[in-house]
């Protein structure tokens, strides 16, 4: 009979349910993806103008990336459970409070509250399961958790959209505050805590944290190459409707099916990795999916130098490029969060932060130009091409340490 060793047998008993993890992870970018179609209820009901309501959008995103940079490491101070309690609780009140809101400016607040709750999720639902896992089941499991956030903020404009058109946008507030209270009330009884506490919390010991991060070479690699190689697609996100519609000739309804298509190519990428995990290499793996990435955006920017541009090869070369983004993003992460194994929480907030931060860059260079797919071709094959030099420096750093150990 076979025993774990201690170690792997305490990290088993605190292993909190994939489920839970998943809704804990879940909030933040639901709230996002399912107030969008309500905006044009909310801008006529507020007598707010279109760039107004778009903000609430803005913000938020800007408050999920800021937010990280500090839950991450006052959870390596306080605790996981206390800081993912605490920002659900933040999470729930303001999304009640952007139900009873008469005001944009007013609403624009409550977003930005409800990203810092719901900002938490994101950074400590990643680092529990580093905690909590060895690295190649830790791989494993961010894939899942991956695959099964995909499939949230793919139907989360379809559900806000009919609940908006059912029972009025502000509706969408009272979903969501309940999802963040049933989210904290089963944190509060099937959470235990996961991480090693430090107790010690100032900004002099957050800063040192964030520069210790910072002059890891390995961190710096696989944080800036994983931030490239996955939330660079929200460049041709942003551009979707304009080339689809001005350069393809498809109808504006259509966006959607397309964009729900690229979800899918991800949501596959997840898959193969959390299959391929622990059976191949985990440095071939990462560098083998961006591969896939690189080479599809070299194939999608010579198209569009071509004059070759086509509904068929745009959707096969973005349907590659997410497959390969989905397949290295798991892995990235694991490795980033795992470089010092005090600083779990600050990593995972610093990795979540250059992700997003990665995202709104791509997006916004993507709408440069007078022609949305040269300057999204661009901006794919620019991401994806550091990527790979940031994932190779980082992996050789990691195999030259190791030599040394």
């Amino acid at each position: 009979m076979t025993t774990m060793p201690p170690p792997l047998a305490a990290a088993a008993r605190l292993m909190p349910p994939v489920w839970l993890l998943v809704m804990i992870t879940m909030t933040s970018t639901l709230a996002m993806h399912m107030f969008v179609p309500a905006l044009p209820y909310a801008s006529h009901e507020l007598a707010a103008s279109i760039g107004a309501m778009q903000m609430t959008i803005s913000v938020y995103i800007v408050g999920l990336a800021v937010g990280q940079l500090f839950y991450g490491p006052l959870s390596d101070a306080y605790g996981r459970r206390p800081m993912l309690m605490i920002g659900l609780g933040l999470y729930t009140v303001a999304g009640l409070v952007a139900m009873c809101v008469g005001g944009v400016h007013q609403l624009i607040a409550a977003r930005l509250l409800q990203a810092l709750g719901g900002c938490a999720g994101l950074a400590l639902g990643r680092a529990i399961v580093r905690d909590t896992a060895r690295s190649d089941q830790a791989v494993r499991q961010l894939a899942l958790m991956n695959l099964m956030m995909m499939i949230g903020p793919g139907l989360a404009p379809l559900v806000g959209g009919a609940v908006a058109a059912l029972f009025g946008w502000r509706a969408i507030f009272v979903v969501l505050a309940g999802m963040g209270a049933l989210t904290l009330a089963l944190t509060w009884r099937l959470l235990p805590e996961t991480g090693k506490p430090t107790g010690v919390m100032s900004p002099k010991v957050m800063a040192s944290d964030y520069r210790r991060l910072l002059q890891s070479p390995i961190f710096v690699g696989f944080t800036l190459g994983g931030g490239c190689s996955t939330t660079s697609v929200y460049g041709f996100i942003a551009a979707a409707p304009f080339i689809l519609t001005m350069e393809l000739h498809r109808p504006l309804h259509e966006v959607g099916f397309y964009l729900a298509f690229l979800i899918v190519g991800m949501s596959l990428g997840n898959v193969l990795t959390g299959r391929l995990a622990g059976r191949i290499p985990m440095a071939r793996l990462l560098l083998g999916s961006n591969i896939l990435s690189l080479a599809s955006a070299a194939l999608f920017l010579l198209s569009v130098l071509l004059g070759q541009l086509t509904l068929t090869g745009t959707m096969a070369l973005l349907f590659l490029y997410t497959v390969g983004a989905g397949m290295s993003s798991p892995a990235a992460l694991s490795k980033a969060v795992s470089v010092n194994p005090q600083l779990v929480g600050s990593a995972s907030g610093l990795y979540g932060f250059t992700q997003m931060a990665i995202g709104a860059l791509c997006t916004s260079l993507a709408a440069l130009g007078h022609d949305p797919a040269l300057a999204v071709a661009l901006v794919l094959m620019v991401a994806a091409t550091v990527g790979q030099l940031s994932f190779s420096l980082a992996l050789a750093k990691e195999r030259a340490l190791l030599a040394l150990a």
